[in-house]
C-alpha cells in the first residue's frame, strides 16, 4: 500500500474549491481505486493523505485529465506553493 502526501500553503479557497474537491475525492475513490482519503487545515496550511493499493493506482489518477486541470487551477488559484510526496507503508 502507498500514501499520498499532499501539502499546500493556502491562498485562498472558495466554494468552487469546495465543490470540486468532494467531487474528485469521490472519483478518486469510485473510479481509481484510492482507499481512504483524509484532509485537514490549520494555520494556512493543508495536508492531505490518499491512500493507494500500488503505483499502477496513482499513476492513472495522477495522468487523470479533470485531476491535472484541478491541479493547475490550484496552483493559479487557491494555493500559494505545494508539495507532493509518495511513500510506500510497510
Amino acid at each position: 500500500m502507498y500514501v499520498v502526501i499532499f501539502r499546500a500553503t493556502i491562498n485562498q479557497l472558495d466554494d468552487q474549491y469546495d465543490a470540486l474537491a468532494a467531487k474528485l475525492r469521490q472519483r478518486a475513490i469510485d473510479e481509481y481505486g484510492c482507499l481512504d482519503f483524509n484532509s485537514t487545515f490549520e494555520d494556512g496550511q493543508e495536508i492531505a493523505l490518499s491512500y493507494w493499493p500500488d503505483k499502477a493506482a496513482i499513476k492513472a489518477w495522477a495522468e487523470d485529465e479533470e485531476h491535472q486541470q484541478a491541479q493547475r487551477l490550484g496552483r493559479l488559484k487557491w494555493y500559494k506553493s505545494v508539495k507532493v510526496e509518495i511513500a510506500k507503508l510497510v
